[in-house]
């Protein structure tokens, strides 16, 4: 009986593969070479030489970040407004080309650490299209049985480049400098991910080629798909505990992630060692992309999130211990990599599935925002601690904490919403 009445559903689940494969494919390709992993797995191989080139502080360069996060604050929500509007192929396209101009412009950098900051503030308003809030809408769209592995897959490219760019970076600066390298790794979403966007990403309104056609199907879609328009998410206290537990969240991973070769340097360990030990990180991405994918769709999200996120707690607090070990250090930065793998994931289902489909696009925009937040701030915090203090200990503690507190909050969402499907369907 069970084999019978689960054949339908693993039928209507390969066909969604058959139908979105493409989709998934250029997602994971423009997420992964797109504004949120890109400039925030290299900047911890650049900024020493930057340091080197020009004299920079080594805080002061990280205030790049909180820049990165100011502007992604200002447009993600006017990126999720266009992208529900006139579609989100328009929005990746163009934002792709820009976004890989504006981080090769880095190199041409010639000491003003005004330009430094002005280059990261245009970098995120050119880039604010390739991050997750374009690219999961049309997964979103176009899967609902297999909607976290989907959304697991196309979110797999941060933890694919963040293994591969931090020894590409490592690799460039060495035999042709840190010019090159900024040109070389900003050449690769033109010559990668753009192209097989070209080619394979299309929402669900990509059969029609008139734009006023588009625009009207969009516009019938929008209307007629379930869920609360952004205003109506406002007043939900669903909407502001997701935000509060992902600054939480964010701050504790985006702190650790670009301070952690210099977590690992004063813990004693040699150059070669903190080289292997970081890539571990984009492996540990992508275990923690595909397993959490596959367990929110099988699970109740908040409880997948509260064992996956909680546990990083505890690598804090061996990376804050004066006897820090190569096996411990391997075991914390796998914790911290699988938190850092189900985090977009996760942000990007629990709107679809708290809120709906009718404002994707502005929702997660604003949620996105204060994610954006909470990692932008972190590397500046934990920097300025380890500046006063000379240790990482204090604010590993407090990243500990925040992770417990963020992943216990995320149970106060309650049951899944169930939107009235009719409506969907007729769309």
């Amino acid at each position: 009986m069970d084999m019978v009445n689960n054949a339908p559903t693993a039928q209507a689940g390969s066909q969604e593969f058959r139908r979105g494969w493409g989709v998934v494919l250029a997602a994971m390709l423009g997420i992964g070479l797109g504004l949120s992993p890109v400039p925030f797995y290299t900047i911890g191989m650049l900024a020493p030489e930057l340091r080197k080139a020009f004299g920079w502080e080594f805080s002061a360069m990280m205030v790049g970040l909180p820049i990165m996060t100011l502007g992604v604050l200002i447009v993600s929500p006017l990126v999720g407004l266009l992208a529900d509007r006139y579609g989100v192929r328009r929005v990746t396209l163009v934002s792709i080309v820009l976004f890989s101009l504006s981080f090769m412009s880095f190199a041409l950098n010639t000491g003003s650490i005004e330009l430094f900051y002005l280059n990261w503030a245009l970098m995120a308003i050119f880039g604010a299209g390739t991050l997750p809030i374009t690219w999961t809408r049309a997964v979103n769209n176009r899967f609902d049985l297999h909607k976290g592995l989907a959304l697991g897959l196309s979110l797999l490219g941060t933890g694919v480049f963040g293994f591969l760019v931090k020894p590409l970076t490592a690799w460039l600066i060495a035999d042709y400098g840190w010019r090159a390298a900024y040109v070389v790794v900003g050449l690769l979403p033109l010559l990668i991910s753009l192209p097989v966007a070209l080619l394979a990403f299309h929402d669900v309104d990509g059969s029609l080629t008139n734009s006023a056609d588009r625009r009207a199907a969009l516009a019938r879609r929008a209307a007629a798909a379930p869920g609360l328009t952004l205003r109506e998410s406002l007043r939900d206290y669903r909407f502001w505990l997701l935000a509060v537990a992902f600054v939480l969240i964010s701050f504790s991973v985006g702190g650790l992630i670009p301070n952690m070769e210099n977590i690992l340097k004063i813990a004693g360990f040699a150059r070669d060692d903190i080289v292997a030990l970081v890539s571990l990180i984009g492996l540990s991405v992508i275990v923690g992309r595909i397993a959490g994918g596959w367990l929110i769709d099988r699970l109740w999200a908040p409880g997948v999130a509260l064992v996956m996120i909680s546990l990083p707690a505890f690598a804090c607090y061996m990376l804050a211990d004066a006897q820090l070990t190569t096996s411990s250090a391997r075991v914390a930065i796998v914790l911290i990599g699988m938190a850092a793998g189900i985090e977009y994931d996760l942000m990007a289902f629990l709107v679809a599935r708290y809120f709906g489909m009718k404002s994707y696009g502005a929702i997660y925009g604003a949620q996105y925002g204060f994610f954006a937040f909470g990692a932008g701030i972190a590397p500046v915090v934990f920097g300025k601690a380890f500046d006063k203090t000379g240790s990482y200990h204090s604010v590993l503690t407090l990243a500990a904490v925040f992770l417990v507190l963020g992943a216990v909050a995320l149970l106060g969402l309650g049951r899944y919403r169930r939107f009235d499907p009719s409506s969907a369907a007729q769309a």
